[in-house]
């Protein structure tokens, strides 16, 4: 085992949180690494620290914040009657226009039910560059099928 491995497992290693196989491995590593000795001091003094830390809780603060999210469960705020009709007028609104222009997009479609949206012939016009004379100017090359 590495060190760098045998560190990555060192705090689950000091709280016998490792597999058997594991924890016997990195207590093998513990026997001859310095390095890692010295790391493992050091989250002893650190687990050691922080264990000798007590901050008590404020009085009642479990109940103080059960009664306020009791509280709050009946006082989610409402919209008002009006924000709700006006989203959804505005979404049939935008059902209907975009409705209407793919009508008019796609009134073209042939007698097999397929729609032209546009002619090759159509892009004529466009300046030089354009992906329009791209399109105009592009010849599919004979024998593969288009």
């Amino acid at each position: 085992m590495t060190c760098q491995e045998a560190r990555e497992r060192l705090s689950a290693w000091l709280d016998r949180e490792l597999p058997t196989g594991e924890h016997d491995l990195v207590a093998a590593h513990l026997e001859g690494c310095d390095g890692c000795r010295r790391e493992l001091a050091l989250l002893r003094a650190l687990e050691a620290a922080l264990g000798g830390l007590t901050r008590p809780a404020p009085p009642q603060l479990s109940e103080k914040v059960l009664a306020r999210l009791q509280a709050q469960q009946g006082q989610r705020p409402r919209r008002p009657w009006w924000q709700s009709a006006a989203l959804a007028a505005s979404l049939v609104l935008g059902m209907v226009l975009g409705g209407g222009v793919a009508r008019d997009l796609y009134s073209g479609a042939s007698e097999n039910g397929v729609a032209e949206v546009a002619a090759l012939e159509d892009f004529h016009d466009f300046p030089q560059g354009s992906l329009g004379t791209i399109l105009a100017s592009y010849q599919p090359e004979e024998g593969n099928g288009s």
